[in-house]
């Protein structure tokens, strides 16, 4: 199921809009336009989803900060600020476009109030958790890569990115039915199933390998 924004009144309008969806439970927003990758994300996505009360977003070192909302930290390595797209930031890391809110997110994002754009920012929303004292930023260091494909040239980027991945290791990245077999959520027999509605075609060879035990998968049973 899906909503339309009718409008582009801003990203913290998606929690307004989905307040039915939400119906009062933690949740997350990830924009489509953002690809994440590193051994490991699940597991620190999974962490992220296990927060009872605040906000958990993510950190990510660029060149060009002043393209995003950028985080301030302390000398201890905590966020002390966020701001949109500031003239001069404070540091060079960008919250990313994944987002893991609390029950309480809607209620929060009722308060924002448009911006000079004329829209509901979610840095204003963030910046509602920091004030908190519930908002918990983690940077994702080496090893991990964020691609915010929103331009051609970006797009063109994170394809050569996926291609390169993908040669070094011999192995696609994101397969939905060997991510849904790891985690239990289908069984062999219908890893097996997809395998062949795919034929002989790459994909549906590295879904019979994947079955086979060639590719090494670490069930979440």
């Amino acid at each position: 199921s899906y909503k339309v924004q009718p409008s582009p009144d801003g990203l913290a309008q998606a929690f307004i809009l989905g307040e039915e969806f939400i119906a009062g439970e933690p949740c997350a927003l990830v924009l489509g336009d953002n690809i994440f990758y590193g051994n490991g994300l699940g597991r620190t996505l999974r962490k992220a989803a296990s927060v009872e009360h605040g906000a958990t977003v993510f950190g990510y070192y660029v060149d060009d900060p002043e393209r995003y909302g950028v985080v301030e930290f302390d000398e201890n390595k905590k966020a002390v600020s966020i701001e949109e797209k500031p003239e001069h930031p404070a540091s060079n890391y960008a919250v990313t476009g994944l987002y893991f809110y609390d029950e309480r997110v809607t209620e929060f994002a009722k308060r924002v109030r448009p911006s000079a754009r004329g829209e509901l920012e979610i840095t204003d929303l963030n910046r509602m958790y920091l004030e908190d004292g519930s908002l918990n930023v983690q940077t994702l260091g080496r090893g991990y890569a964020w691609l915010d494909t929103g331009t051609m040239d970006s797009l063109y980027e994170a394809g050569e990115f996926v291609r390169t991945v993908q040669r070094a290791q011999g192995l696609p990245i994101a397969v939905a039915e060997e991510i849904a077999y790891e985690n239990g959520w289908i069984s062999k027999d219908e890893l097996l199933e997809s395998a062949q509605r795919y034929g002989k075609s790459p994909y549906g060879k590295h879904l019979k390998d994947v079955a086979d035990g060639k590719v090494i998968v670490k069930r979440q049973d």
